[in-house]
């Protein structure tokens, strides 16, 4: 099993093509399957800071695709299918396993866009509209591109805080750090169990 601690961001300046670049070592070096993690905000006002969501799809706002460019056909087609970015089986796994653990696990649609800054009130409305059910800033352009190369992803969000104008008060980063430790102990064992029930 192979691990990437961390992850590149476009609002860090970084182009796509290098965001995506250390996953597709990793699929170049024969890993087939993916799992991503990340911190996202939530657009519903029953969501609780430190709860967990499976994605089931996406919708990438970021004004941008990794596959922008020429075609590399030795990685995957011009066109590749994303009707299934995150495998079902994975998804239905995951959703199983924190069944049996008691762990509350959403599935949910996930709204990737660029930052840095957060999204206003209206903004979060307009998504939410669009179907997302959270809200982040990564895991998309690692998602598209794995699936142009043909592998296996799941993904996992922490819902870090409620999106803006969905919950009370203004947004603070550190806050938004501070929510995810709860839950880490139990992530990493939803994680542990899944990586052993796929391997």
């Amino acid at each position: 099993m192979a691990c990437l601690q961390g992850r590149l961001h476009l609002y860090e300046g970084y182009s796509i093509q290098e965001v995506v670049f250390p996953f597709r070592v990793m699929a170049s070096c024969g890993v087939d399957s993916f799992l991503l993690t990340n911190a996202s905000g939530g657009v519903h006002s029953d969501m609780k800071p430190g709860e967990l969501m499976v994605i089931k799809d996406h919708l990438n706002l970021m004004g941008t695709n990794p596959l922008i460019g020429k075609n590399e056909d030795a990685l995957g087609p011009r066109f590749p299918d994303m009707t299934q970015v995150y495998d079902r089986a994975y998804v239905e796994l995951f959703l199983r396993l924190a069944q049996k653990r008691g762990v509350k696990l959403r599935q949910g649609v996930y709204a990737a866009v660029h930052g840095p800054s957060y999204e206003t009130p209206a903004e979060v409305q307009m998504l939410k509209t669009l179907g997302a059910d959270a809200i982040g800033m990564s895991t998309v352009p690692e998602a598209i591109a794995l699936r142009h190369m043909g592998k296996k992803v799941a993904a996992i969000s922490c819902i870090t805080n409620l999106a803006a104008g969905i919950g009370e008060g203004l947004l603070d980063h550190e806050e938004v750090l501070s929510a995810a430790k709860p839950v880490q102990q139990t992530f990493a064992q939803l994680v542990k169990e899944f990586v052993n029930a796929i391997e």
